[in-house]
């Protein structure tokens, strides 16, 4: 008979196992308004409108994601409300980041951002983003990355993050293998 002893505490708190993504000092931002977009926190409340933004632009996502990843195929609306708690658990939590991106009146959603951690050598996050597909040709994609992208550098405390499928190839960011 094998007994593994844990701390009850250690099981319950994520944190243990995905320590924080910033300092505890840090104050995140969490709104980024553009005279196109506004960029704030992905919450469960966003689930219907993410959902129908995210159904219209499946075929895009797919050109837009990792090589292989075939999100958000079979996605439902029930585990799509299940990610975005999980996101809004993450960020409460510190160890990750999931931003939408509305209009700003907020009755749509256009796309949205992710700051996660990354064991990547030589990166200390990972970002990525996507917009609507009916924005693509409106120009909001490019809008998106340069406002993000001076945001990053001007307001959060990462070094050296890595934007995969932008300024590194998916193929470039796959091959660095985690420390």
């Amino acid at each position: 008979m094998i007994t593994i002893a844990m701390n009850l505490n250690d099981v319950l708190d994520i944190t243990v196992y995905n320590p924080p993504l910033v300092p505890d000092d840090f104050e995140v931002p969490e709104v980024l308004e553009t005279e196109r977009f506004r960029l704030r926190p992905l919450t469960i409340n966003d689930a219907v409108k993410d959902f129908e933004a995210v159904m219209e632009s499946e075929e895009h996502l797919r050109t837009v994601n990792e090589p292989g990843d075939d999100w958000p195929s079979g996605l439902t609306l029930e585990q799509n409300l299940i990610d975005l708690g999980w996101h809004q658990k993450e960020f409460q939590l510190r160890t990750s980041f999931a931003f939408t991106v509305v209009d700003l009146d907020e009755s749509s959603v256009l796309g949205c951002m992710y700051i996660y951690p990354t064991r990547k050598p030589g990166y200390d996050a990972e970002i990525t983003m996507w917009v609507r597909q009916s924005q693509v040709d409106e120009g909001l994609d490019e809008h998106l990355i340069e406002t993000v992208t001076s945001w990053i550098e001007d307001s959060w405390p990462l070094e050296n993050p890595g934007y995969p499928g932008r300024s590194i190839s998916f193929k470039e960011w796959q091959a660095l293998l985690p420390q």
